[in-house]
């Protein structure tokens, strides 16, 4: 090619810092540990209220009455003694969970839930201020 010429000048040196790419990275990294931490903190406070509600369940349950029936005795539950049970270890548990509904459906089970806010651990720009969380249990009575 007429006019080109290779060169072969290797005495140049790139200059410029690493700095700001050093930088970017550490912003990354930090921002993720942040996220990852809230994650994991929301993931056991559900796991928490899942507890919280199971046992919440399983005290309505105790809840029952015997009912005579014939020649027969059974276990019945009624809304109102599903949610005095329910109150009564949502009281004693320290927890911030809140009874939204104790009933018994089919007077045999014990259905309750439960519900709490869930703020950050760490402030960060990619995770919300505050999550509702709610958590339903359920539970069976039987008379053996």
């Amino acid at each position: 090619m007429p006019g080109y010429q290779p060169t072969t000048d290797l005495s140049r040196s790139d200059e410029g810092s690493i700095l700001p790419l050093l930088l970017g990275y550490v912003v990354l990294a930090i921002s993720v540990i942040f996220v990852c931490t809230c994650a994991t903190d929301l993931y056991i406070t559900q796991k928490r209220l899942d507890s919280v509600a199971d046992s919440a369940a399983l005290a309505g349950s105790d809840g029952f009455t015997l009912v005579v029936d014939g020649g027969s005795i059974r276990a019945e539950l009624t809304d109102a003694g599903v949610r005095e049970q329910a109150t009564a270890i949502l009281a004693a548990l320290p927890t911030e969970a809140v009874l939204v509904s104790a009933s018994a459906p089919d007077q045999v089970s014990a259905r309750v839930t439960v519900e709490m806010a869930w703020y950050p651990p760490l402030v960060a720009a990619f995770v919300p201020d505050g999550v509702h969380l709610q958590s339903t249990g359920t539970s069976r009575t039987a008379l053996r």
